[in-house]
């Protein structure tokens, strides 16, 4: 069966995550920036439940937890620790009812932290400071039951062997609740499939195959080879990435998302495997519904069915 993923909000529903920028909160004492951060941090936790029954009423079988879901956490002046703030005990007991609601409604949940955590980068303390942000969203996945932590490989920096090389080295400095979650996706600019499947089957790390990005930076091999492969990859349910292009793949620029999955761009390898498909559009929860109805026209097996 097909899974569909919402990714981390949505267009039209009124639910919404709250935020703040380090700038805000340097106005204010530290207590009152706890204090601040700890609403927020409750008001995100409240926001996830609302998300994840809207995806439960919806037949939305994935959602994508914005990597922002505490606010700042590990900024070098503004960051904290889960205990630092007021309502602590509180903020971790509706994230782990959150994980409970999940787990209940067949809900998968996954992460994909921002473009800047870069485990290829010359500079360990770039580094070091995306292994810090990795390690809070091991965090909240632990209490949401999470069991994707997605990235990017980063940059080639002139030589992609040995930014490769260096990413190797850092997942093997990886805490188990972050390494046993990590999954590495290929891009549109600079790593294909070709790239990162001999790396993730010698390192063991699952690999997300977004069909968008290689119709965007092809590489030789097809479709069905990259799926073949990347489904060997997986120790549980694989999670894929689907997107159309703004402008159409024949423009200059081919990678931007429409707002829609146009349905001929959803790979018909795809249709009889169990599988999460994220659906990475700008409509949002419209997006994954207008798809599902397509895939649905076709006999496609789609989870949850509807009874």
């Amino acid at each position: 069966m097909i899974r569909l993923g919402l990714c981390c909000k949505f267009h039209a529903t009124p639910i919404a995550f709250k935020t703040t920028t380090v700038a805000a909160l340097a106005r204010l004492p530290r207590d009152r920036q706890l204090a601040n951060l700890s609403r927020l941090a409750l008001a995100n936790a409240k926001a996830l439940h609302s998300a994840l029954a809207y995806c439960a009423a919806h037949q939305i079988g994935c959602f994508r937890v914005n990597s922002q879901i505490l606010p700042v956490k590990t900024h070098p002046a503004a960051g904290y620790a889960i205990g630092d703030l007021p309502e602590a005990a509180e903020i971790v007991s509706a994230f782990k009812a959150c994980g409970r609601f999940a787990r209940q409604h067949g809900l998968r949940l996954t992460f994909h932290p921002d473009q800047f955590i870069l485990l290829s980068a010359a500079d360990p303390e770039i580094i070091r400071k995306s292994i810090l942000d990795l390690e809070y969203q091991a965090e909240v996945a632990a209490w949401i039951g999470a069991d994707v932590i997605n990235i990017h490989a980063g940059g080639a920096y002139g030589d992609k062997p040995a930014a490769l090389a260096r990413l190797a080295a850092a997942l093997d400095t990886l805490s188990k609740p972050v390494r046993l979650r990590l999954t590495l996706e290929n891009d549109d600019r600079i790593y294909t499939p070709a790239d990162l499947l001999p790396f993730c089957r010698e390192t063991r790390t699952p690999f997300v195959y977004d069909a968008h990005h290689h119709r965007c930076l092809p590489d030789g091999l097809s479709v069905g080879e990259v799926t073949r492969q990347a489904l060997a990859t997986w120790n549980r349910e694989p999670l894929f990435h689907i997107s159309s292009p703004r402008e159409g793949y024949g423009s200059r620029k081919p990678g931007p998302h429409h707002a829609f999955i146009e349905p001929s761009d959803f790979p018909g390898e795809w249709r009889s495997l169990d599988l999460t498909v994220e659906i990475e559009a700008k409509a949002k929860e419209a997006a994954v519904a207008r798809l599902r109805q397509s895939l649905a026209r076709k006999h496609v097996h789609l989870w949850p069915p509807v009874v």
